[in-house]
């Protein structure tokens, strides 16, 4: 059970990060990722949960992520992420999701705001914190 066990935390390494029944739970539940929906606070540093839209009889799509801090809006995927295969592949999709939609949110705050029309105190509230936090400090170290 061990090395079972094992297996998927080195395919999925934040597995290693999750207790064990927290794990048995998450791995016999896999094919229903709604089950699952509620460990990602465990898996995830400050995702709650994800927006997932039913796929029928299809698997379901995750749309965005919610935070667990504070009370910001939900963060829109890119683009709707259908979650196939084992649990540890997709949650490896949602990972790279998450960096694809932040990286994505973070180059349009950039021109947000560098952009001579853009009221500063309009541009503070339209992003997460941490993309805002980011681009004020980039631009702050590059007019430095």
């Amino acid at each position: 059970m061990n090395e079972f066990l094992d297996s998927k935390r080195r395919a999925f390494p934040r597995f290693y990060f999750v207790s064990v029944s927290d794990l048995l739970d998450i791995l016999s539940n896999g094919n229903a990722p709604a089950k699952i929906n509620r460990h990602m606070s465990k898996i995830f540093q400050a995702v709650e949960t994800l927006t997932l839209t039913d796929g029928g009889a299809d698997r379901p799509t995750a749309e965005n992520m919610k935070t667990g801090v504070g009370s910001e809006d939900p963060v829109k995927f890119s683009q709707p992420l259908k979650l196939l295969g084992k649990v540890e592949v997709y949650m490896q999709d949602v990972v790279d999701m998450m960096v694809r939609t932040l990286r994505d949110i973070a180059a349009a705050s950039f021109k947000a705001k560098v952009s001579p029309n853009m009221e500063r105190r309009k541009w503070l509230e339209r992003d997460p914190a941490q993309i805002t936090l980011l681009v004020n400090n980039i631009v702050w170290s590059s007019e430095v």
